[in-house]
């Protein structure tokens, strides 16, 4: 069987990291903008926690001020109003947690989530589906691309389609040539994700990612909810998101957040590839440079 998924229970840790001093972190692109590409891939109610990871990144670098038509989301949504779903409308990312559902953009769902559509995005390519939404980013502009579903070595999974490890980076290539990206920083949930970026991913390129796993291991699902009878989310997902909700993203570096995300993710090997240059630049400076606002806290008593 290609695709392997497991489940643990994320535990939670608390870690001190040593500050870049200010004058190691880069300046963002000058008047350039902020673009923002997520990707659940999978359906199903069994893979509730793919949607969950995605809704809740677009509520992180929407209430940091990046607007929806910076925005891409690609997800089924088939969970929210799903017959299982005991609070129809509303999808929770954390034991109690608030919903992440309402107000995401859905510019690609059901069929319209599949690998050629997803690289079409990237490209900035003309789509014949969802609201034709692509990146339009320039030279001057940081991209963020973070994608959750399952995987296997050198591929990762939309549903029943894969989206291969040697189309993804030719498509990075691609938006290098055309001067797509100032900096382009990549976060991807999935089995074997490492192996998407291992040996493929040009150091000389202003990119950078960060994976769940290494090249030959799985991710594992967190956050088991009993009344829905499934993950609420993904230990390397959560960890990040979590990180983002509670960090002054304007100031902690993406190094910082990957060296917590690093230690806490005790299922798997988190892992980074490319221009480890771009690390030394904040978060804010691809999840949005708004000041930081709480997003995901707990509800107690709730749902």
């Amino acid at each position: 069987m290609l695709l392997r998924f497991a489940a643990a229970v994320c535990l939670v840790a608390v870690l001190r990291v040593d500050s870049l001093s200010l004058e190691d972190i880069p300046e963002s692109p000058e008047n350039g903008d902020l673009w923002v590409v997520l990707v659940a891939g999978s359906n199903g109610w069994y893979n509730y926690r793919h949607q969950a990871d995605v809704c809740h990144a677009y509520q992180i670098v929407s209430a940091h001020g990046i607007p929806d038509d910076h925005i891409i989301v690609m997800m089924y949504d088939d969970i929210a109003n799903n017959e299982e779903n005991p609070t129809p409308g509303i999808i929770i990312n954390h034991p109690n947690g608030t919903d992440v559902y309402k107000g995401v953009v859905k510019d690609y769902t059901h069929s319209a989530v599949n690998p050629k559509t997803f690289l079409q995005v990237l490209k900035g390519e003309k789509t014949l589906n969802g609201t034709g939404k692509v990146l339009k980013s320039t030279e001057k502009d940081n991209v963020f691309v973070y994608f959750a579903d399952h995987g296997a070595k050198g591929l990762v999974a939309f549903g029943e389609e894969f989206l291969r490890a040697t189309e993804l980076n030719a498509a990075i290539k691609s938006m290098n040539e055309k001067k797509m990206f100032s900096k382009l920083l990549f976060y991807m949930e999935a089995c074997e994700s490492g192996s998407m970026f291992q040996g493929l991913l040009d150091p000389k390129m202003n990119v950078f990612a960060t994976t769940a796993s290494n090249a030959t291991t799985s991710s594992y699902a967190c956050y088991y909810d009993p009344l829905r009878k499934t993950f609420l989310g993904d230990v390397y997902s959560i960890k990040w998101l979590e990180d983002s909700d509670k960090e002054n993203i304007e100031k902690e570096t993406l190094e910082e957040q990957y060296r917590i995300v690093k230690k806490e993710t005790n299922t798997s090997t988190v892992c980074q590839f490319g221009n480890m240059d771009i690390s030394k630049l904040t978060v804010g400076s691809f999840q949005g440079l708004k000041p930081t606002v709480s997003i995901n806290l707990p509800l107690s008593g709730s749902y």
